[in-house]
């Protein structure tokens, strides 16, 4: 691993991640990145790292995007997290300074899987200015672990016992065993070997993760959120997934699989991913050919954005479906607020 500068490209292969390191708030962070086009930042779950997901990554690739896929704090030789102030708004803040660091000035396209669904709602929560599009996948985060009739179970209590009964089970889906067996020995297996302790902890913080009132407010700010879950997953129960959706006013999408699905599958999840890339794509066309009227007016001279004939402005999206019109429209809403207009 090098300090490259990842925008350099020089010996990048097409849809192959290339391997630095860099420091954020003067600790050490190693990630993968790969592609041109829009920034998408991937965040991977828990016990797992940067290598694990090349395969499914690949596919984001090859749909136009510049991929940043780091390893987290205390994963993949990523140095720990201080202690003090240890939770997941620090990993929010970490994530926010990797974002600094590797240079990425514009609102990225952010996916979570697992933990990292959590880490990913905190920045977007956060850090407004960072995130223009989020995509949770079998995410932590929601508070349900079990219902019952009436009777609702926080996941917070959900014993330990429980967790390691399912995980297991779920690191070894019903297809892609050979991929997701390369997966724990290039990424699992170290991080358990040489950092057990950062396992535990952030082990224990997705136990108790629960963010509700993040998302609810996300969805108050209209910011884009999709959440997908897999359906045979037991690691993250239906119950979670649904309080997710709740919370953001969304059905969700179900595919089949379990925990790590996309890594089973990753052509599933390039096909799953394909209409959200369109979506964030075409908002940030469209805001980069009609900036914000808080950005044009700071100018001397410019145009304001209300004299942009209204046509002129449906042109991207005119020949979207109706849900992805609306999707399209709240991401430009989202990045009008971000810039104050």
């Amino acid at each position: 691993m090098d300090g490259a500068d990842p925008g350099s490209g020089g010996d990048e292969v097409a849809d192959h991640l290339v391997w630095h390191s860099t420091m954020v708030g003067g600790r050490r962070t190693n990630y993968g990145v790969a592609g041109e086009g829009l920034p998408v930042l991937f965040l991977h779950g828990w016990a797992l790292g940067h290598h694990a997901y090349k395969r499914a990554l690949k596919r984001l690739i090859k749909q136009g995007c510049r991929v940043f896929a780091p390893a987290m704090p205390g994963f993949g030789g990523s140095a720990d997290l201080p202690r003090e102030g240890f939770g997941v708004d620090a990993y929010a803040r970490w994530a926010a300074g990797f974002l600094d660091a590797v240079g990425v000035d514009e609102p990225v396209f952010a996916v979570g899987h697992s933990f990292g669904g959590a880490v990913a709602v905190q920045l977007a929560h956060d850090h407004p200015d960072r995130v223009g599009y989020l995509v949770l996948v079998n995410s932590v985060g929601g508070a349900t672990w079990l219902k019952a009739g009436s009777k609702v179970r926080s996941m917070s209590e959900r014993p330990l016992w429980d967790w390691g009964l399912h995980f297991p089970g779920d690191l070894l889906p019903l297809r892609g065993v050979g991929g997701m067996l390369q997966a724990m020995l290039e990424d699992a297996l170290p991080n358990m070997l040489c950092n057990p302790l950062a396992l535990w902890r952030a082990g224990q913080l997705a136990r108790r993760a629960d963010l509700t009132a993040e998302l609810l407010d996300l969805k108050v700010r209209r910011i884009p959120v999709v959440v997908l879950w897999g359906d045979k997953d037991t690691v993250i129960p239906r119950a979670s997934f649904e309080a997710l959706c709740a919370a953001i006013g969304s059905t969700g999408e179900v595919v089949p699989g379990r925990h790590s699905w996309l890594l089973a599958d990753p052509d599933a999840f390039g096909e799953v991913m394909r209409n959200s890339l369109s979506v964030a794509r075409s908002a940030r066309e469209m805001e980069a050919a009609f900036p914000p009227l808080a950005a044009v007016a700071g100018e001397v001279g410019a145009v304001p954005a209300a004299d942009v004939p209204a046509q002129a402005r449906r042109e991207g999206i005119s020949r979207m479906s109706g849900p992805d019109r609306r999707q399209a429209g709240a991401a430009r809403r989202s990045a009008r607020r971000r810039a104050g207009g």
